[in-house]
């Protein structure tokens, strides 16, 4: 909208994507440990997942994407290197999606194979609409 000279909307506040993205794994993860596993921070590794969460006794682990978004909002950008480990690891890769209502609720959704298709070579990230992938997601298990 200001690139063509036009205002930006007015959204009522404005959103520290890097606090809503840490808020975001601190509820996964305290979700992962309310399932029993045991969940580890990684996402400042870059390695096409923010949490890996081991399951007790088995040496197994998971793999999950934490996206926090505004209930209501178009679109979830993945990158490039997440989609890669998602299609690597399908059966362990779970998209965990943070849906902020409100400044105090939430809902949570975990999206199991997220992805069907590596990107074209030179994509960096894809845009997803936010709406599909609530529509595929279940409950945290």
């Amino acid at each position: 909208a200001q690139m063509g000279g036009a205002a930006l909307p007015a959204t009522g506040h404005l959103v520290d994507t890097q606090a809503a993205a840490a808020s975001a794994r601190t509820i996964i993860m305290e979700i992962e440990r309310n399932l029993g596993f045991v969940p580890t921070d990684r996402e400042f590794d870059k390695l096409g997942y923010d949490i890996e969460s081991s399951v007790p006794g088995t040496g197994k682990l998971r793999f999950l994407e934490v996206k926090g978004r505004i209930s209501g909002a178009a679109t979830i950008t993945v990158t490039k290197n997440e989609i890669l480990y998602s299609l690597n690891k399908p059966e362990d890769f779970i998209l965990a999606i943070v849906e902020f209502q409100d400044r105090e609720t939430h809902r949570v959704h975990y999206v199991r194979r997220p992805f069907h298709r590596e990107p074209d070579f030179g994509v960096t990230s894809v845009n997803y609409d936010f709406a599909d992938l609530l529509a595929r997601a279940g409950d945290p298990t």
